[in-house]
């Protein structure tokens, strides 16, 4: 079954801010492609070299330092929001603005290592949540800005924004 078809046996469509996600996993399993990431990701971060992390390749775009630090925050978001609805909270869950979040990340002053070693940090701890949860988990379903997400689709969201993110800097900024 593909990870489209898994989903949409859960009862939810993909949003469409977020099917490029989803496509960018394509049918492997996104816990398989989490872990790989979790050592690819420092790696790749780490020979970036340290002067392009404060280029940003058009005026108004952020620096590797706000996109890495970007993607973490949005992890932490779908994370925080998965373990709401795998725990069965009917509670309907507000959408967040990343342009917004971005000034107050003090990304400029972040050194470098303490960036990939927080990256490090929050994709052990969600890894650890996805990995708690059994097939029933994976199935519940909650509201987010307005749109339905099972935490399985969450999951997805998570690897494919990655996915996404990192395409944009091996495409851009490097």
């Amino acid at each position: 079954m593909t990870t489209q078809q898994e989903i949409a046996r859960f009862g939810v469509e993909v949003p469409e801010w977020y099917k490029g996600y989803v496509k960018a996993l394509g049918n492997r399993d996104f816990l398989d492609v989490m872990k790989q990431l979790q050592q690819a990701t420092p790696s790749f971060l780490e020979e970036i070299p340290e002067q392009r992390w404060d280029f940003a390749y058009a005026p108004g775009k952020w620096t590797i330092r706000e996109l890495v630090i970007h993607m973490m925050d949005a992890e932490r978001i779908f994370a925080y929001r998965t373990l709401r609805f795998a725990r069965n909270d009917a509670t309907e869950l507000p959408g967040f603005d990343e342009d917004e979040y971005i000034p107050y990340t003090n990304a400029a002053a972040r050194s470098i290592s303490s960036i990939i070693n927080e990256y490090k940090t929050v994709r052990a701890a969600t890894l650890s949540l996805f990995e708690s949860f059994d097939e029933q988990a994976m199935m519940r379903i909650g509201t987010a800005n307005n749109k339905k997400f099972s935490v399985l689709l969450s999951g997805v969201i998570i690897v494919g924004h990655e996915m996404h993110h990192l395409n944009i800097i091996k495409e851009r900024y490097l």
